[in-house]
């Protein structure tokens, strides 16, 4: 039986997961606002609230914003989405800010996405990027009629060091780190939902179908 109660999720994924795809999809079916960490830290900075004053001064040095801040800040903005669903997206980062949202919030479910390391890297290693325009190809799934060369100019193309295989491997391991605590934290309470695949096509039917369970879905898109 389907219940009817507003909808308290956490979304977790690695670089290159598809955790964008699969948040987009969320918010399209079960209309939840998705409140990802770094589009409410420029939402907070551009409205100059007393949590984006205290951030920019951080962000403005390259520093890392603090736990307690981002913290104070999305307990800042959940407060105004009471009568709202809601998923969020890089938070929290750290068990002290899972307890601190554990304790303020109903949590129904943290979505976790498992997709094996070895597909993101070849994944995203592949990426290739033409400087001038800004336009991405991939050498299995959107290749350049000339290899490592752009179809409008025929400029060369570059990898950015952010696609690169030692920079996306270090990438993932830090995720490694950062999110086991947290979640394993979630599932000590039972929370933790995993979703375990290659592509977002074969993962979005199993989320659609969990998240059903505790709200009733607007629809359901198909993707192929």
């Amino acid at each position: 039986m389907t219940i009817h109660r507003l909808l308290r999720a956490i979304i977790i994924g690695a670089p290159g997961s598809g955790k964008g795809t699969i948040s987009t999809r969320i918010v399209k079916d079960f209309d939840v606002k998705h409140l990802s960490s770094g589009d409410l830290l420029r939402k907070q900075v551009q409205e100059k609230t007393e949590y984006g004053i205290q951030a920019k001064r951080y962000m403005d040095t390259g520093q890392l914003v603090p736990d307690q801040l981002m913290l104070g800040l999305f307990m800042h903005e959940l407060k105004a989405l009471n009568d709202h669903s809601w998923l969020l997206d890089g938070f929290p980062r750290t068990v002290e800010q899972a307890v601190a949202l554990y304790k303020s919030q109903d949590i129904e479910v943290v979505l976790n996405l498992r997709i094996p390391f070895e597909v993101i890297i070849d994944r995203i290693k592949g990426r290739w990027t033409h400087p001038g325009s800004g336009r991405i190809y991939h050498v299995d799934f959107n290749p350049p009629k000339v290899l490592f060369k752009d179809d409008i100019t025929g400029e060369p193309l570059v990898q950015r060091d952010d696609d690169k295989e030692e920079t996306v491997k270090a990438r993932l391991e830090h995720y490694r780190r950062l999110t086991h605590p947290v979640l394993q934290y979630f599932s000590n309470k039972g929370l933790v939902e995993e979703f375990s695949g290659t592509e977002s096509n074969e993962i979005w039917p199993h989320v659609h179908k969990a998240l059903s369970k505790i709200v009733v879905p607007k629809q359901y898109t198909h993707y192929e």
